[in-house]
């Protein structure tokens, strides 16, 4: 090996690898206001994000969940896992394993009010409900 493909190779080894950027946590309010100056007139996407020092596809992906009213004031995110409580229904002192038919209640409470499902589900039927509550 000559004295130049040596030294190519030693700038090569010797680099480290770049740090990773942290990620960086925009409260909804932010967005909000970095979404809003992209629709006021004349304003183009690449030049806001730039400002803000944020990329213009994530900007693009706000833009979305602010048409789907998902940064709106005090409006949190649903969570990817429910909270799951299980009760008993049956009357005091009544053997509930002696019912015939499976039945029982599933409630689901929402930021805008409820869903109860009595008796027996389909659960074809609950896994397209929720399917659709969580989209």
């Amino acid at each position: 090996m000559d004295a130049s493909n040596s030294a190519v190779m030693d700038a090569v080894s010797s680099r480290k690898a770049l740090p990773r950027a942290k990620r960086q946590h925009r409260s909804p309010e932010l967005k909000r206001q970095i979404v809003e100056a992209t629709l006021a007139a004349g304003a183009s996407v690449a030049r806001v994000a730039r400002a803000h020092g944020v990329n213009a596809n994530q900007v693009f992906a706000w833009r979305r969940q602010y048409r789907q009213g998902r940064l709106e004031p005090g409006k949190r995110a649903l969570p990817g896992l429910l909270a799951v409580r299980v009760t008993e229904a049956g009357a005091a002192g009544r053997d509930v394993s002696t019912r015939r038919t499976p039945s029982g209640a599933i409630q689901i409470e929402l930021p805008k009010g409820q869903l109860r499902l009595t008796g027996s589900v389909d659960t074809e039927a609950l896994r397209v409900v929720l399917k659709e509550l969580l989209a």
